[in-house]
């Protein structure tokens, strides 16, 4: 079927529409929010995103998003050396940051293994982070990965890597929300909650 749109907006719907968690009708409604918008609010969005992609690349020792060689988690030397917390891609990297609880180094895989998808560990950031071990002193590596499928065998994996290493390899703990019920939790989630039950002081 022929597009109802002139070919420049159909271009536009269309690459909208390649963006992750960006349907049809998202890009859609995108497309004519920026067709409606001045000139120069569209223009700076297009110049954010040239900017973003000549200026912005990945930290040469963790693969953070960064605009200079290392990151401002690298090259921050009040950060502790001694712990990596290992994530998945560089936005977990905020999450973890919004807690206030982690100081030490990260390193991000850019991805997770995924035998289905063709992605193994010579597809991540697997070695280099194996070859950052020894140079920076590192006693903890703290697998934060996704608790689905893709990321518990990445998480396998490293700790498997890792353990002859004589480090410290841990897990962060997933279970229940706070202000979750019970009896809407499912099963994997409700059984991960028990193994990583802790005494109450």
């Amino acid at each position: 079927m022929a597009s109802v749109y002139t070919p420049p907006v159909q271009t536009l719907i269309d690459e909208l529409g390649r963006l992750p968690g960006i349907g049809p009708k998202s890009a859609q409604r995108i497309a004519f929010h920026l067709l409606k918008v001045p000139a120069d609010d569209a223009n700076r969005l297009a110049l954010a995103i040239s900017e973003a992609k000549d200026k912005v690349r990945f930290c040469e020792r963790c693969f953070n998003v960064s605009d200079a060689e290392l990151c401002g988690f690298c090259s921050d030397d009040r950060r502790d050396s001694s712990v990596i917390c290992v994530v998945e891609e560089a936005r977990d990297i905020v999450s973890i940051e919004r807690t206030g609880e982690f100081r030490g180094r990260y390193h991000v895989l850019l991805g997770s293994m995924s035998p289905l998808e063709g992605i193994g560990p010579e597809q991540l950031k697997i070695r280099e982070l194996l070859s950052r071990l020894g140079p920076e002193g590192v006693e903890e590596v703290i697998v934060c990965t996704n608790p689905n499928t893709e990321g518990e065998v990445t998480a396998m994996y490293l700790a498997r890597a890792l353990k002859p290493l004589g480090l410290t390899v841990t897990r962060i703990a997933s279970g229940l929300p706070v202000g979750g019920d019970l009896e809407y939790a499912d099963e994997l989630t409700l059984g991960r909650a028990l193994e990583g039950r802790r005494p109450i002081d």
